[in-house]
């Protein structure tokens, strides 16, 4: 059994070393040297503030504000909680939680169809993005509560939509994190 035993905790040694503090140590000093503001959550500071990240939603529910997808996770946006909704498209749940945010947004003064993204949300429940459309929807509100002309609102969505990765993968999208801190400088 000792012929056995001591190569075995050896190896278990060897490997722990290598894979369970050599490896990650590695990957995380390249991914700071060459990525890192992505290798640090990619997150948004201002005034040395951290207000954010770019990668996980915020909650925005504010009228002056766009607002952004709804959160499958609770607290809005735990990132430690992420998962869908488990809803299927047969569920009442779902079908009046859908019904109560299109009736928010309706009351709201948006007019015309209301794009899934801000009635569902993701697949992750932590989705920093909007589509350009459901940003669009949103202006008119914007504007009307900022005191703002509906054009440079208009420029500002249009200025932050994001084409697809490499020009072919993903759909177009808006952060709504950044939007609404390039709207507060807009603002000032």
């Amino acid at each position: 059994m000792r012929t056995f035993l001591a190569p075995t905790l050896r190896a278990l040694l060897v490997l722990t070393v290598l894979t369970g503090i050599g490896y990650p140590a590695l990957i995380t000093g390249l991914a700071q040297l060459a990525f890192p503001g992505p290798a640090n959550g990619s997150l948004v500071v201002v005034g040395g503030r951290t207000l954010g990240s770019r990668l996980v939603g915020q909650p925005f529910h504010q009228a002056r504000y766009f607002w952004n997808r709804p959160s499958a996770t609770a607290p809005e946006y735990n990132g430690a909680a992420s998962a869908a909704s488990e809803l299927g498209p047969t569920s009442p749940a779902l079908d009046s939680a859908v019904r109560a945010r299109v009736a928010a947004l309706r009351a709201s003064g948006a007019v015309g169809p209301i794009p899934v993204d801000l009635v569902t949300a993701s697949g992750s429940g932590l989705d920093p993005d909007i589509s350009p459309r459901s940003a669009h929807l949103q202006i008119g509100r914007v504007a009307r509560v900022r005191g703002l002309d509906s054009s440079r609102v208009d420029q500002l969505v249009s200025g932050h939509v994001q084409g697809q990765v490499w020009g072919l993968l993903g759909e177009p999208r808006v952060n709504v994190l950044e939007l609404n801190l390039a709207l507060d400088r807009l603002s000032r």
